[in-house]
C-alpha cells in the first residue's frame, strides 16, 4: 500500500526478568491500514513485546521506546495504552460469562449519568458495533450462551467500543473451527479498509498469515530476526511462503513438517466396541452412538471431525469415563475386556489421556515441572507413602532430556514456560505412567510449528516402541500426515474409516458432510 506512514514504532526494546533476557534490543514498526504478523516459536518473545505495548509491563521496567503516531508513549498501566488507542485481545478471552454481550462491551466504560446506566444507550450503542463485526445476535444474550467464535467477535466489537486504533489480537483463531476462523480473518481485513484500523496478529497458523498478512515480523530467542513485506498481486497468493517463514522462526528448514514413520504395526492392542454414550446436560440425547475403532501396537489412528462430532467426548468417555452419563459398550486390550472405568482403572491398565486444555485439565500449573511429571503415578518413587525425592528429581530431569523440554530447571513453575514445553511436560506426565495406549487430544494446539516438529517426532518414537496411539486434531494436514489410519466422526457416528498419508482433505469432508 503505498504513501502509508507509520503508526506505531517499538524501537530497541530490551526486558529482562531475573536470569533471563526476553527480549533482545527489538524493534517492530507497524503501518496505518495494515495487518502486521508477528510470528515465532514459543518463548521468542511475542508476548512479552505485547504485554510492554499495552501497559502490562509499565514504562521503566523495560528499555527502549514507543511512538504511537509520532508521539512517545510512557504508558504504565493498560487504561493509558486503551486510551491511547492500542486495544490487547488475548488468548483467554477477558469476558463475564453471565452477563450479557452489552454489558460485556462496556464494562469500565458504562454508558451512564450521574452514576446511573442508560439502558437504551447502552443496547444502542453495542448494535452499532456489534454491526461492524457482523454479529447479529440480541444485545441482552448471555455471553455463555454464544459460541468461542462468537465470543471473538464480541471482543473486537468491545475493542471498537473503545476507539481502537491498534489491535493486537493474540492467536484469535486457536479454538475456532475453520468456518469462524474464516470470518474472522474477513473482520480484520475489513477494518483494515474501511476503517483505517491496524492489527497486529498473533498466530502459529501460518496459512492464516500468510493469507491476509501485510507485513511479517518474526522473532527468535527475544531478537527481531527480520520483517518481511507481502507482495500482493490481484488474484495471486502471497509472495512469501510458509517455508520461508517457518526458516525465520526455526533458523533451518523444515523439510519433512510430518516426520515418516517406518516401524512394523502389530496386532490390535486396543479396542472399544459399540461405545454409547449419553449427554449428562441433556439425559435423553445420545452424545456417541455405536462407535467402534480398533489400534494396533505400533499404530497412530487419527479421529478427524468438525467441533461437536464427538471426538473429544470418546476420548474422555472411554478414559475413566470421564465424560458422559449411560455409557454402555466394551473396552478391550491384546483381545481381553478390560475394566477402565474410572481414571485410576484405566491407568493401572495402561491408558493415558493427554487432554485438549492443557493447563487446566493437563497440569497444575502453580507446581513445577518435576510435581508435574511424577503426580500421574507416584507410587513408582514412593515407599510406605514417602516420596523418594532423589528419584523424582532423576526422574524429571530424564523426561526432560528426553522430550528436550526447555526449563532453566526442574523446579521452575510450569505455568511459566512456553505453551510448547508446557504440552512436552504433560507428555512425560503420562510416559511416566507406563502408558500402552496414548490418546492424544489436540496435541499440537497453540505451540509454534518447531514444537510441533518435536511433538510428532515423541509422537512417532512412542509408536516406534509399539505403542497404540490416537491422535484427535481439527488440524487435517496433521490428521493425515501423521496417521496410519483415519477414523472419520459426524455427530457421535464414526462415518467412514479411511487410509492416513493417501487421503485428502477433501475425502475426510465429503464422509463428514455425508453423515
Amino acid at each position: 500500500m503505498p504513501n502509508q506512514s507509520i503508526l506505531l514504532s517499538m524501537k530497541h526494546i530490551t526486558k529482562t526478568f531475573p536470569g533471563v533476557k526476553a527480549l533482545d534490543d527489538v524493534s517492530l514498526d507497524v503501518k496505518e491500514r495494515e495487518i502486521h504478523a508477528l510470528v515465532g516459536e514459543n518463548g521468542a518473545g511475542k508476548s512479552t513485546l505485547m504485554k510492554v505495548l499495552s501497559g502490562v509491563y509499565p514504562y521503566g521496567t523495560y528499555d527502549g521506546d514507543i511512538f504511537l503516531e509520532g508521539k512517545r508513549c510512557a504508558f504504565s498501566n493498560i487504561k493509558q495504552s486503551e486510551q491511547a488507542g492500542i486495544v490487547i485481545i488475548h488468548q483467554e478471552l477477558a469476558l463475564s460469562p453471565y452477563l450479557s454481550i452489552a454489558e460485556n462491551m462496556f464494562i469500565g466504560d458504562e454508558r451512564a449519568r450521574f452514576n446511573i446506566i442508560n439502558w437504551d444507550k447502552t443496547r444502542e450503542d453495542a448494535l452499532k458495533y456489534m454491526e461492524r463485526v457482523g454479529l447479529h445476535e440480541n444485545p441482552n444474550t448471555p455471553v455463555n450462551k454464544l459460541g468461542v467464535g462468537k465470543q471473538q467477535m464480541v471482543e473486537i466489537a468491545k475493542a471498537l467500543a473503545k476507539n481502537a486504533k491498534l489491535l493486537i489480537l493474540d492467536e484469535p483463531t486457536s479454538a475456532l473451527n475453520e468456518k469462524d476462523s474464516e470470518h474472522l480473518l474477513e473482520i480484520l481485513k475489513e477494518l483494515r479498509d474501511t476503517s483505517d484500523i491496524s492489527s497486529v496478529l498473533i498466530s502459529h497458523k501460518l496459512n492464516e498469515v500468510a493469507s491476509v498478512a501485510d507485513s511479517v515480523t518474526i522473532l527468535r530467542d527475544g531478537r527481531t530476526i527480520e520483517t518481511l513485506e507481502v507482495k500482493r498481486i490481484p488474484g495471486e497468493n502471497a509472495s512469501i511462503s510458509e517455508d520461508r517463514i517457518i526458516k525465520g522462526m526455526v533458523g533451518r528448514e523444515i523439510t519433512e513438517m510430518f516426520p515418516k514413520r517406518s516401524n512394523p504395526i502389530g496386532d490390535v492392542l486396543f479396542e472399544v466396541q459399540e461405545w454409547t454414550v449419553y449427554n449428562p446436560d441433556n439425559p435423553e440425547k445420545k452424545k456417541l452412538d455405536d462407535v467402534n475403532i480398533k489400534v494396533r501396537a505400533g499404530e497412530v489412528v487419527g479421529l478427524a471431525g468438525l467441533v461437536g462430532a464427538g471426538r473429544t467426548e470418546l476420548a474422555m468417555s472411554v478414559f475413566g469415563r470421564a465424560y458422559g452419563d449411560a455409557i454402555s459398550g466394551h473396552t478391550l486390550i491384546d483381545g481381553e475386556e478390560v475394566d477402565i472405568s474410572t481414571i485410576p482403572k484405566a491407568i493401572s491398565h495402561g491408558v493415558a489421556y493427554v487432554p485438549e486444555d492443557r493447563k487446566e485439565l493437563g497440569l497444575v500449573l502453580i507446581q513445577n515441572v518435576k510435581e508435574n511429571t511424577t503426580i500421574a503415578k507416584l507410587r513408582k518413587i514412593a515407599k510406605l507413602s514417602v516420596i523418594n525425592e532423589h528419584e523424582e528429581n532423576v526422574v524429571a530431569e530424564d523426561f526432560c532430556k528426553r522430550l528436550n523440554t526447555k526449563t532453566p530447571t526442574i523446579l521452575q513453575t510450569t505455568g511459566n514456560l512456553s505453551g510448547g514445553n508446557q504440552q512436552k511436560v504433560v507428555l512425560s506426565k503420562w510416559l511416566f505412567s507406563d502408558p500402552r495406549v496414548l490418546i492424544l487430544d489436540e496435541p499440537t494446539r497453540g505451540i509454534d510449528v518447531g514444537a510441533k516438529h518435536e511433538i510428532y517426532t515423541i509422537i512417532n518414537s512412542l509408536a516406534a516402541q509399539g505403542m497404540a496411539c490416537i491422535l484427535i486434531s481439527s488440524e487435517m494436514p496433521e490428521i493425515i500426515g501423521m496417521s496410519d489410519r483415519i477414523y472419520v466422526m459426524s455427530e457421535g457416528r464414526i462415518t467412514a474409516e479411511l487410509p492416513g498419508r493417501t487421503t485428502t482433505q477433501e475425502e475426510i469432508m465429503r464422509n463428514i458432510l455425508n453423515n
